[in-house]
């Protein structure tokens, strides 16, 4: 698909695939995120923001902070909300493992780099979420060696 030997960026022929797919979607209409293109044609992460960025630049999207890239110019285009910050929805399935049983307490949790690499996020994606499980009682870290499922007591009341 990607010619890598060729004379035209990897990045430019990222941008014409998804130049491709997002003209028959709706405005507001989510794209891709940079994790995901970066996964999709195994790229960096660089390469990946390379591409998005041409397609803004050209008019085809626009990108909201926090919340991802859309189709279509940003002044008063409607825009798709995700159900759920995609952070929240990994510290939703890392609490559910804890309350199914699959973490037990004072037991480590997946690291940082397991979470970006099964959730295909940023790094900062999977700290904020990390973050988001600490505020809400569901593991501590401990400095130098991980995070770990909190003692029941501390769990949240549901």
């Amino acid at each position: 698909m990607l010619d890598y030997e060729g004379d035209t960026h990897v990045y430019i022929q990222i941008a014409d695939i998804l130049r491709r797919r997002v003209s028959g979607l709706a405005a507001g209409s989510p794209v891709p995120s940079e994790a995901e293109i970066q996964q999709e044609f195994g790229v960096a992460r660089t390469t990946a923001r390379r591409a998005v960025n041409l397609l803004r630049e050209e008019g085809l999207l626009y990108t909201v902070q926090g919340e991802g890239s859309f189709v279509g110019p940003p002044a008063g285009a409607p825009r798709q909300k995700r159900k759920m910050p995609i952070y929240q929805q990994i510290a939703a399935d890392v609490s559910g493992q804890i309350k199914a049983g699959e973490f037990l307490p004072r037991r480590p949790i997946p690291g940082e780099t397991a979470l970006v690499k099964q959730y295909g996020v940023a790094r900062e994606t999977v700290r904020r979420a990390m973050a988001l499980l600490r505020e809400q009682g569901w593991i501590y870290t401990v400095a130098q060696r991980g995070s770990y499922v909190s003692p029941k007591e501390s769990w949240p009341a549901e």
